[in-house]
């Protein structure tokens, strides 16, 4: 199978009349989905359960967009009997079938991008822009993993060897659980699902409670290929109720998860234990969030594109990403200078509706504007400054502001737990030595960013800005698949680095196979 070269998905260009007028009428084309009700999908039966589980519009929070099923504790043990069964057939199926499941899903994906987009705009309260790179996320890694798995099949080289024919040959692994987050509801959920897929894995897909629909999407999409029953199981759930049991379960054989560091660490203690009748070391594969840091040195390039960099970084959908800016460290000398150009250009984002495409939406749940409320109150307690922001900006859905909080201590609270929200805090660094040190004062280590213009301090940085994914001179955000390489280092995760070269590997494992040759 011969492919034209990667390349990256377009994003849209909301100036133009036409895009905007598409999008719109996405927007209303969606909507008729909002009042269906969806199953469970094991090996391709559908069940129906007792116990609902809904999805609520963040933005106007007593808006429902689907009704979704809560999967009982049996149904996620007959999901993996499922997968298991159906492994023994998929692992047999030839890599350039599997590729080609995902390259017409892409393109499918790619004719309907503006309805994926949509429903994110209404599930998690992504404006326009920000659904549009989701989904344009999700196409570039189904097309970027399905050249990959065709690269892997292409044997790996070896030392030749007097007397022996030998090869080695990547294998899929077996069961895989996917768990997904909500604030990449597509793409991360397309990227570690088809990963799994199409290197010869069986897949139990739990989405996000926070997220069911636009999983269920993708799911559809899937079904619409041709995907063989039980190669990808639809069960949405409560974590409580079927987390531990899909972990644990003896023939799951890996994990691909992404979400809080508290829940990545209970993933892989669980995984760790050996159960009743498991016979391998169970492979876990997570991301799981960080407190990434923009140094902000005095001898900058622009001054005002490091302003628009950390606002875009700290504030892009409303702060709610692994990756955002939720610490810049500034150096003394611009200090104060930097804090009021951080107000003046954050005054200008309006928050409101998604579906209006503001600048901000809504934070994704009450449980979750509770919680930044709280590290806002706690910012101010440690002797922070608030000078912008802080407030809940409507009751009709969960917004706050875009709040900065300045003289924040390294060591404060809120400038070491990971908040999720649109909060920045502001740290003053006496020179860029101390800035470095300040930054890596984590337990974290996902993304940060540099800026300045003096070289030696990027070598400097580049060497000892302990992260996984550093940037230099632009904003910590917006990682593109095959170009940046995503994944962290210490409580960020196992540095897995999807959409790169080596991701596909995690899915899979090596034999080598020795044949001696007669003379």
């Amino acid at each position: 199978m011969k492919l034209p070269k990667f390349s990256n998905e377009p994003f849209t260009d909301f100036t133009k009349k036409k895009n905007r007028t598409d999008f719109e009428k996405a927007l209303k084309k969606i909507e008729s989905r909002f009042r269906n009700e969806y199953p469970i999908t094991i090996g391709g039966q559908k069940f129906y359960t007792d116990t609902k589980l809904y999805s609520y519009n963040p933005s106007k929070k007593d808006m429902k967009l689907g009704v979704f099923q809560r999967a009982t504790a049996e149904m996620a043990m007959q999901a993996i009997d499922i997968a298991n069964n159906t492994f023994s057939n998929w692992k047999n199926v030839p890599v350039k079938t599997r590729a080609k499941y995902l390259l017409d899903a892409a393109k499918r994906m790619r004719k309907r991008k503006h309805e994926f987009s949509a429903m994110m705009v209404y599930e998690v309260g992504k404006n326009w822009a920000e659904a549009d790179g989701d989904t344009a996320e999700a196409i570039d890694f189904m097309e970027f993993y399905a050249r990959e798995a065709l690269r892997y099949d292409e044997g790996h080289p070896l030392v030749k060897y007097p007397g022996e024919k030998n090869k080695l040959e990547y294998i899929p692994l077996g069961v895989g659980v996917v768990i997904p987050p909500w604030n990449f509801p597509l793409a991360i959920l397309v990227g570690m699902t088809t990963a799994s897929i199409v290197t010869g894995n069986t897949v139990v897909l739990k989405p996000s409670s926070d997220s069911p629909a636009i999983a269920q999407m993708f799911f559809e999409l899937m079904e619409e290929v041709g995907l063989p029953p039980g190669v990808l199981n639809f069960v949405p759930g409560d974590g409580s109720t079927i987390g531990d049991l899909i972990v644990t379960h003896p023939k799951t054989r890996f994990i691909a998860f992404t979400g809080s560091m508290e829940v990545g660490l209970r993933v892989n203690e669980l995984a760790a234990k050996k159960q009743p009748g498991q016979i391998w070391i169970k492979r876990v594969v997570a991301e799981m969030g960080g407190k990434d840091a923009i140094i902000v040195d005095s001898e900058l390039i622009d001054f005002s594109d490091t302003v628009k960099g950390v606002v875009s970084s700290a504030f892009g959908f409303q702060g709610q990403k692994c990756s955002a800016c939720s610490r810049v460290i500034v150096d003394e000398k611009i200090y104060d200078k930097f804090c009021d150009a951080l107000v003046e250009e954050t005054r200008k984002l309006k928050v409101g509706d998604a579906a209006e495409n503001p600048n901000l939406g809504p934070v994704i749940n009450e449980k979750s504007k509770n919680s930044i409320i709280g590290y806002i109150k706690k910012g101010i307690d440690e002797g922070g400054k608030l000078i912008h922001g802080g407030n809940e900006v409507s009751e009709v859905g969960h917004f706050i502001e875009p709040t900065i909080i300045r003289d924040v201590e390294p060591d404060a609270t809120i400038a070491q737990e990971e908040i999720f929200g649109p909060v920045l805090a502001v740290i003053k660094s006496k020179n860029f030595d101390h800035a470095l040190e300040i930054a890596n004062g984590t337990i974290y280590g996902l993304t940060g960013a540099i800026y300045t213009k003096n070289k030696k301090k990027l070598e400097k940085g580049e060497k000892n800005f302990f992260v996984g994914n550093l940037y230099l001179n632009r904003k910590c955000t917006g990682a593109l698949v095959g170009v940046h390489p995503f994944g962290g280092f210490n409580m960020s995760g196992t540095d897995s680095k999807a959409g790169g070269r080596d991701y596909l590997g995690l899915f899979m494992q090596a034999k080598s196979v020795a044949e001696k040759i007669k003379k």
